[in-house]
């Protein structure tokens, strides 16, 4: 008896969607990225994918861009001047 948790297809409406490790391919810029056994969803019939929402959310958080204003460091206070000595 298999365990692993299956969901009606919404391409076909006969098959059901199993999970399975695909290479998943996005581009970034003019940058095409691979991303190898990335938890996705198949239909056993007619092969419809759908990538695990959790897993997308994750891969796009770690490319997106850093931060474009960064939180900026407070300034030492700058020590007063000394008088120059005029003797």
């Amino acid at each position: 008896m298999n365990s692993e948790p299956t969901y009606p297809c919404p391409q076909c409406h006969a098959g059901v969607l199993r999970p399975r490790e695909l290479t998943y391919f996005t581009r970034m810029g003019d940058e095409w990225i691979a991303v190898p056994k990335f938890p996705a969803w198949v239909c056993d019939i007619c092969g419809y994918v759908e990538y695990d929402e959790r897993a997308l959310s994750w891969l796009y958080t770690l490319l997106s861009p850093p931060m474009q204003h960064r939180p900026r460091r407070p300034t030492p206070p700058t020590s007063p001047s000394r008088p120059s000595s005029k003797e």
